[in-house]
């Protein structure tokens, strides 16, 4: 399994979690939402540092990443972060 974050994605993020350098940014699974992978379950992102992460990609010096416990949300997919210019907000693309 793969993370890609796109650039506008990225620099969102940046600026809403005032992200630097060495930071980390988790992708999780959470009841509820509006999710189109598992029924009932949804993606959240926190700041924290991985414990056992499964998937990471780093860009500028910020790790993304899913913790091996999370991983059966995306069912063997790859999780790209895009962002969508009408919402002014990322959106997850699992494919």
């Amino acid at each position: 399994m793969e993370i890609v974050i796109k650039p506008k994605a990225f620099e969102w993020y940046k600026e809403e979690l005032d992200l630097h350098e060495g930071d980390f940014v988790r992708f999780f699974a959470r009841y509820g939402g509006c999710g189109t992978v598992q029924k009932g379950f949804s993606l959240g992102i926190t700041k924290e540092t991985p414990i056992h992460p499964k998937a990471q990609t780093t860009v500028d010096g910020v790790t993304f990443f899913i913790e091996d416990n999370d991983i059966w949300y995306f069912d063997n997919h790859d999780l790209i972060v895009d962002f969508n210019e009408q919402a002014n907000e990322p959106v997850f693309l699992v494919q």
